[in-house]
């Protein structure tokens, strides 16, 4: 079960990346936003995308291995 919430969680932020990268695609077709902008904002956002995964990750590892101990 707590596998399962983790990759739900995972899917969740990737989902919200997708949906940010979608909206910058679409700002970049209005011409409100250059493609180096869209670049720069899509590199910071994979990088926090990665940088949750890593933590719930970790997370996960932590509660399996207090679940482990009782």
């Amino acid at each position: 079960m707590l596998g399962r919430k983790a990759e739900e969680g995972k899917v969740s932020i990737r989902k919200v990346r997708q949906n940010a990268n979608d909206q910058g695609k679409a700002l970049v077709k209005k011409s409100e936003v250059s493609e180096d902008d869209l670049k720069r904002a899509q590199d910071g956002l994979q990088k926090m995308t990665d940088r949750y995964i890593v933590e719930i990750d970790r997370i996960t590892k932590a509660k399996e291995a207090e679940l482990l101990e009782v």
